[in-house]
């Protein structure tokens, strides 16, 4: 039975929202076509109509996941008023919530990992991705120079990844809020500290 194309885009779309949470849950190897078109509620024989492999889909579901996080970033970032905003994108970030929800979380944490065993178009999709978080943080850490900003950004962004992973990653949920706890107190002073 054919789709109109209307269809067609709305099956892709769909197929690429699912698969972004999946891969974000469950890593790029953690979940195969068949599993991942079922999840959409499509037949697997559907998957080559649309995509051109698995990693054609993972290089988009990867720009997807990492698109949505960054209109988060910037709504979220707005909402405070100055020098506010990036203790109110810590705290939204380093927080249970954000740890226990990897599906519906930052791609940067839960797939950089596995982006770097990947091939070229998922590796580029995720370089492209990551940009728009670095100009972010770069526009609210302080620092006396451009230079100074992108260096506080980039290093900012390194500390939240890698706490959030950390967290994720540890069997014990005391010593789990205590590296969120740690690490919102330590970016948040190295933020209003500057250069």
């Amino acid at each position: 039975m054919r789709v109109s194309k209307e269809q067609a885009a709305e099956n892709r779309r769909r197929v690429v929202e699912v698969a972004s949470g999946l891969f974000r849950e469950r890593g790029f190897n953690g979940i195969g076509v068949a599993d991942l078109m079922k999840e959409a509620g499509l037949t697997h024989g559907g998957f080559y109509g649309q995509f051109a492999s698995k990693e054609d889909l993972a290089a988009e579901a990867c720009a997807r996941a990492m698109d949505v996080m960054a209109e988060r970033w910037n709504d979220s970032a707005e909402t405070p008023p100055g020098d506010k905003a990036l203790a109110a994108l810590l705290d939204g970030y380093l927080s249970p919530r954000h740890r226990d929800h990897s599906a519906a979380g930052c791609p940067i944490a839960a797939l950089g990992v596995d982006v770097s065993r990947q091939g070229g178009a998922v590796r580029g999709a995720f370089t492209r991705g990551l940009r728009p978080f670095i100009d972010r943080l770069q526009r609210l850490v302080p620092g006396r120079s451009a230079e100074a900003k992108r260096k506080a950004a980039l290093a900012t962004l390194s500390g939240m990844v890698g706490a959030l992973i950390l967290a994720r990653a540890v069997d014990d949920p005391a010593l789990s809020e205590e590296i969120l706890e740690a690490a919102r107190e330590s970016l948040g002073r190295s933020g209003a500290a500057g250069e």
